[in-house]
């Protein structure tokens, strides 16, 4: 489970995040919305250990930068950060080095690559990779130490249609683990069939909080509740 319990970011005098409060259950996904300047990159950050912050953000019940909390935290950040000179299948080595993962992880390392079809590319050097293929492989490092809890800025943005199919099987699959997944986009369209929950920021603060039997309940779509709520239009 992720809880995120009164956060708050303030950049000098510029007050980005405000007292925000959120929990990813565990077996549950959660997307998080927002226009730009609402907050959101501020709060990813915040919850990867990037960021000072006021506040609580616990990890499995583990405060969100001990050591503990990390061994199993998946981040898949908005650009891919590769090494250049190291291959694609050194990249998953020195993640499951970094976590002391036993050599059970190379078995997972093969279905992942061939999943998201690298695994014919494994001696290819970061620099040489398109950015569609760092975005999947950096997918891939944050899959492979088997996270309790993952969290995802804007995955879907560099990858073909193959690959998106892919990753929405891997969401459902995570889910069915027990595993708590926040996915940060502005692709409505691109998490349409595999949200639980969905959390609306708007001017640093978490204006809507909802599930997916509640808008259906009333009949209304995700984007429809979005742009009412971020573009002041009234309702609910």
């Amino acid at each position: 489970m992720l809880q995120v319990k009164g956060l708050t970011k303030k950049y000098n005098n510029i007050l980005a995040v405000n007292n925000v409060s959120f929990e990813v259950e565990s077996g549950e996904i959660a997307v998080l919305l927002g226009p730009n300047g609402a907050g959101k990159s501020t709060t990813i950050k915040s919850i990867a250990g990037l960021l000072r912050f006021d506040g609580q953000i616990l990890i499995n019940g583990l405060p969100n930068k001990t050591i503990e909390a990390k061994k199993v935290f998946g981040y898949v950040p908005e650009t891919a950060a590769m090494y250049e000179y190291l291959t694609v299948y050194e990249h998953i080595e020195f993640i499951a080095r970094a976590y002391r993962l036993d050599e059970s992880y190379r078995e997972k390392a093969e279905y992942l690559l061939k999943r998201f079809e690298l695994y014919d590319k494994i001696g290819k050097l970061g620099k040489e990779l398109s950015k569609g293929m760092q975005q999947k492989l950096s997918i891939c490092c944050a899959l492979i130490i088997n996270p309790k809890i993952i969290m995802l800025d804007e995955p879907m943005v560099g990858l073909d249609p193959k690959a998106i199919k892919e990753l929405k099987s891997i969401f459902i699959d995570l889910k069915n683990q027990g595993c708590a997944v926040l996915i940060s986009t502005h692709i409505i369209d691109s998490i349409e069939e595999v949200w639980d929950k969905v959390l609306i920021m708007n001017k640093g603060r978490v204006i809507l909080s909802r599930t997916r039997e509640e808008l259906e309940e009333k009949a209304e779509s995700l984007e429809d509740v979005y742009f009412r709520h971020t573009e002041g239009v009234s309702g609910l």
